[in-house]
């Protein structure tokens, strides 16, 4: 089966003004799409392939644009519309087992946001930050990934693209200010879900 560019669960004005519709229309349409056409290509030349080294000679295009279909799939989950501007969901932590988590391994929130911030930003290029679980310490954990590369050693609960493609027509190149700003579009019933599911998830 080919893989496919997953609609997105909003318009692509619902992030504003916090991520413009410039840039989620060529984000998705574009960035996304360019991915999935890739590794479908890559996965069809895989399969024709008769010698091993010309399956190894596919292998980082496998992984750059396999990761990256895997890393926006989860990214457009990720976020909603903001609850302070568009009556969403976006940037509300409720009560529950994410903000008793945060809490326990992060003091709060906003220690959270922080370290999740100076971590992203301390990426060398292009790259993602991540807020996973640790399966075998049941404990929260930040990461950050380079390129494409998909969270692979503990289960991502919040991803968030740090591509110039992702914040330049709007922040220019102050990564900070985007990094701010995308905590009011996070998605932190989505997150909670992906706790729950990363509880019993083996890696």
């Amino acid at each position: 089966m080919a893989n496919t560019l997953p609609d997105l669960p909003y318009a692509y004005d619902a992030l504003e003004p916090y991520i413009s519709r410039q840039i989620m229309e060529l984000h998705h349409k574009k960035h996304h799409q360019t991915y999935v056409n890739a590794l479908n290509a890559a996965e069809a030349a895989y399969a024709r392939a008769s010698t091993p080294k010309e399956r190894i000679a596919l292998q980082a295009a496998l992984k750059f644009n396999g990761g990256g279909h895997i890393n926006h799939s989860l990214f457009w989950k990720n976020l909603a519309p903001s609850a302070e501007v568009k009556k969403g969901t976006g940037g509300v932590l409720k009560d529950g087992p994410l903000k008793q988590a945060i809490e326990r391994d992060f003091g709060s929130l906003d220690n959270l946001k922080k370290q999740f911030n100076e971590a992203t930003l301390g990426i060398q290029g292009s790259g993602w930050g991540w807020l996973g679980l640790n399966p075998t310490t049941n404990r929260l954990e930040l990461a950050t990934t380079p390129n494409q590369d998909p969270l692979l050693h503990i289960f991502p609960i919040i991803g968030v693209d740090i591509w110039e493609h992702a914040f330049y027509l709007q922040y220019l190149n102050v990564k900070a200010d985007y990094l701010k700003a995308i905590w009011s579009v996070i998605n932190f019933e989505e997150a909670e879900k992906r706790l729950s599911e990363g509880a019993s998830y083996k890696l």
